[in-house]
């Protein structure tokens, strides 16, 4: 997700910055980056109406020549974020991946975990070389991502970009700042690598490792379904052709929801003798 910045003291490269046009030339206009200098917006991406004085948004990288420019197209992201990026060259040298902009991003091959093929997406993670200053990625994610002792709490609700599969489930980037497990167990739908979804903080082991969730742990969710079974039930006439024994994607098809959870909801609602369960589905009790 991709935020403008709003009244910065300098004008950050690879972030979008609002900066106040200078001077307008033929071939585009001078904008000030304060201490980065005046920095050129080419003709092209000049909002209409846009004049001597105005401030706009504006996305700061370098171009092929490696100067300084702006641009208002938007990037698939912006330096600090993991993204999936599909690569669309490679050389002796490393890969370039389409990010959006007329100048690709580069992955030396120091930063690639395997040689990176041309067509192939891949989830990397957008930074500033400390030694050159390029905006470079890297698909060796891991080493971005903070080693200290997260603070999440069980049952909390966390942002997960799905970066690799493994024989026991998906790994996730949590909160753009740790790495979690979504085991196979808890997964109840299709994910995709660079996939962004909701998730919840199952378990903090002793080791610091994060287990994930996809639906609400517990109970705490079973409310909430539990209401959405019973609207449905009216909607249809009082019966659904669902059960316990139900396929998992089906369930998920009409609700969303893991069949674990719906198996839940269903429990909750029959000791309470909301509705009756037959062989092929549930009834709605009158």
């Amino acid at each position: 997700m991709l935020y403008l910045k709003r009244s910065i003291a300098m004008a950050e490269v690879g972030k979008w910055n609002k900066l106040k046009v200078l001077k307008e030339l033929n071939f585009g206009m001078y904008l000030d980056a304060q201490e980065l200098g005046e920095i050129l917006l080419p003709v092209r991406y000049i909002p209409k109406d846009c004049k001597i004085g105005d401030e706009i948004d504006v996305f700061v990288y370098y171009d092929s020549e490696d100067r300084v420019i702006a641009t208002t197209d938007k990037p698939f992201a912006e330096v600090g974020d993991f993204a999936l990026l599909e690569v669309v060259a490679v050389n002796d040298i490393g890969a370039f991946l389409d990010w959006g902009l007329m100048k690709d991003l580069f992955v030396p091959f120091r930063e690639q975990k395997q040689k990176m093929e041309v067509g192939r997406s891949y989830v990397v993670y957008i930074y500033i070389d400390d030694m050159g200053g390029r905006i470079l990625g890297s698909a060796k994610v891991e080493n971005f991502l903070d080693l200290t002792p997260p603070e999440f709490t069980e049952g909390q609700e966390v942002d997960l970009i799905i970066y690799t599969q493994t024989d026991i489930g998906y790994k996730a980037i949590v909160n753009n700042t740790h790495t979690g497990m979504l085991f196979d167990t808890d997964v109840f739908r299709t994910l995709h690598r660079g996939e962004h979804t909701k998730g919840y903080i199952k378990k903090i082991r002793e080791d610091q490792k994060i287990d994930l969730l996809l639906d609400k742990p517990g109970y705490e969710k079973v409310d909430t379904v539990s209401k959405s079974i019973l609207d449905k039930l009216k909607e249809e006439n009082g019966f659904i052709a669902l059960s316990d024994k139900s396929p998992a994607d089906d369930i998920y098809d009409t609700f969303g929801i893991s069949k674990k959870t719906f198996k839940k909801a269903i429990g909750a609602l029959y000791k309470s003798r909301m509705i009756s369960l037959e062989e092929d589905g549930i009834r709605l009790v009158k």
